[in-house]
Parts: C-alpha cells; sequence; structure tokens
C-alpha cells in the first residue's frame, strides 16, 4: 500500500512514546559527536558508513551500507525518530559526482520513513560576505562547491515546505576539537607544528577568523533535530570569537605545552598556479576568499533559540592538541 507523505508525517507527529532510534550517515568528527552525544543520553544509535567504521561509542551500532541506495537507506530509518546527514565526501575534488545522488537518497528516506533530517551544513553557499555571516543573508555562492551546498539545502527546505518531509540545516565555520585531523586547517597542519616545525597556512593568517568546534556542532545538530519549531530553516553553530589562524594555532600549541611557531601564508595566486598540477589546491584555491578577508559568523539566533553557548575557547584548544 502506498502512504501518501503528508499521511505519514502526520502519523509520526502523532505517534507516543516517541522514537527512540536516530540514524548517524558518517563517521568523521560531527558523525561521531553525534552519536555519542546521543548515546550519552541513553538513545539508541546506529551509525552508516560504507565500510561499516566502528565510532568506538559504547551501545551505538555500525552498519556498512552505501547511503546513496534510497531503498537500503530508507529500511534503516524506517521507524527512526531523526536522519543526521554527518557525511563528509572522502574526495574534495569529487563533490559532483559524490554529493548528490547521496544527498537525493537522504531527502527519499526522510521522506518516506518520517525521521526529521538534520544536516550537518557549512558556509560556502554563501559565497564572499563584507560582513559577519548569519541566517539572513542569501545563499549567494558563485563558486562551483558553494552552489552544490546551497542547491542541496534548496531541494530539503522545498520538500519541507511543500509537506513531504522535516529539515533543518545548522552551518558551521571551520572545525576545531577533537578528532578533526585533515579535516580542520588547523589541524591539518598541527602534527608539523607540534615537532616544532614552521608550517604553512592558507591566505591571509592575521584576520579574523570563526572557528567551530565539531562538539558543538553535534550539541546543535540535535538540538534541531529535537525541536519541531526550529526546523525549516537554516541555524549557524554557537562559536567562539574569531581569532586569526596564527593566533588559533598558537593558542593550540600553547594548550599542548608547546612553544609557537613560524606560520608562513600560501597566497591565493600561488594556490592557484600550483593548482595547475594539483587537483585539491585547485579546488581550495577557489574557496580562497575565505582567507583574504574577516571570516566571522553572528550565531546570536541560535544561542538565543537553543541556549547553547559554544565550548570555552581553553578547552576547545586543549581537545584538539589531543592528537593521540
Amino acid at each position: 500500500m502506498l502512504i501518501e507523505p503528508r499521511a505519514l508525517l502526520s502519523g509520526f507527529e502523532q505517534e507516543e512514546p516517541m522514537s527512540q532510534h536516530h540514524v548517524v550517515v558518517g563517521a568523521g568528527p560531527v558523525g561521531r559527536h553525534v552519536a555519542a552525544h546521543l548515546a550519552e543520553r541513553g538513545e539508541q544509535v546506529t551509525v552508516v558508513t560504507r565500510s561499516g567504521r566502528d565510532t568506538g561509542t559504547a551501545g551505538v551500532t555500525h552498519l556498512a551500507l552505501d547511503a546513496s541506495d534510497a531503498d537500503a537507506l530508507t529500511r534503516v530509518t524506517q521507524g527512526a525518530r531523526a536522519l543526521y546527514n554527518c557525511a563528509n565526501p572522502g574526495d574534495y575534488t569529487q563533490w559532483e559526482r559524490t554529493w548528490p545522488p547521496l544527498a537525493t537518497a537522504l531527502l527519499t528516506a526522510a521522506e518516506r520513513s518520517g525521521a526529521v533530517l538534520a544536516i550537518t551544513g557549512n558556509l560556502y553557499p554563501y559565497g564572499p560576505t563584507s560582513g559577519p555571516m548569519h541566517e539572513g543573508l542569501p545563499d549567494a555562492a558563485t563558486d562551483h562547491k558553494g552552489v552544490l551546498r546551497a542547491r542541496m539545502w534548496r531541494d530539503a527546505l522545498e520538500a519541507h515546505r511543500a509537506g513531504r518531509l522535516r529539515t533543518v540545516e545548522v552551518r558551521a565555520s571551520d572545525y576545531v576539537g577533537t578528532g578533526v585531523g585533515q579535516n580542520g586547517h588547523v589541524t591539518r597542519v598541527l602534527p608539523d607544528a607540534l615537532r616544532g616545525k614552521g608550517v604553512w597556512m592558507l591566505g591571509r593568517t592575521d584576520l579574523p577568523h570563526t572557528f567551530t568546534d565539531v562538539l558543538d556542532v553535534a550539541r546543535t545538530l540535535v538540538a534541531a533535530a529535537d525541536d519541531p519549531g526550529s526546523h525549516g530553516r537554516t541555524w549557524m553553530v554557537p562559536s567562539n570569537p574569531p581569532v586569526s589562524q596564527t593566533r588559533a594555532l598558537t593558542d593550540v600549541l600553547a594548550a599542548a605545552g608547546r612553544p609557537p611557531v613560524t606560520v608562513h601564508r600560501l597566497p591565493t595566486g600561488a594556490m592557484r598556479a600550483l593548482g595547475l598540477v594539483s587537483p585539491m589546491l585547485r579546488e581550495i584555491a577557489d574557496m580562497g576568499y575565505q582567507w583574504t578577508a574577516p571570516y566571522v559568523v553572528d550565531d546570536r539566533a541560535a544561542r538565543e533559540h537553543f541556549g547553547i553557548e559554544p565550548t570555552p575557547w581553553d578547552e576547545v584548544c586543549r581537545r584538539t592538541a589531543d592528537v593521540a
């Protein structure tokens, strides 16, 4: 029997008691923190990855599954309270190939199952801005990655407004915190810096830049999924006051009891030149505007709505420095 999406959602909203099952797609730094946060609340959590990778969190089920297979993802998500998109396609140069089928499958699974689709977003959709980024800004990016992420959110929002599913997206700036590794501009250079070596960082290293703790991304994402009043829009993840790249790295080193290191800057022009032979640097150069002007988030709306404050910067630095 075919169930109409609106009827399915209506029945889900009235279900008592509310399902305690949550499905997390992705076991990167955000996915692991979301799974751990939910498990600490006593929820039933299934983490879905291609490999079935273990997050190391007790009580969490890990499932090997291709999340771009809408039918398979729907089967896992049936009866779930929320479906969390914490995926991070491994090849940064292949987003146009990997993201569309995955995003479509997530929308399909959420629509069929009635689970809230909670999306881990970023700031790419805004493109270059002349002031702090906030939820009222239009998605005006013209680079291909920003256009892609904006389209993904637009598709989800249109489905939400049509009553086919419920969704919400939280947007974070560059990651710091536990387990970020190569997913962060500070943590990418941290291993060399901890050995006392000079490092290269992108663009201007002296400009204010917002950095977001992955733990706070997870806390905000779960809070947004839980709160029906937050659905149908984007939210900024509460983050600490902006600091320069050099300051962020120096603070993390200090938390590890290490002295500052020399920070060299890699200008956007140099990235573009090197991009002629390096696809990765070519992609990074396209986003170079993030490092040539202040890149700052205004998160007041989320702080007021969810009552969430960012993890104190000193603690963030200590957790970022723990790379063992």
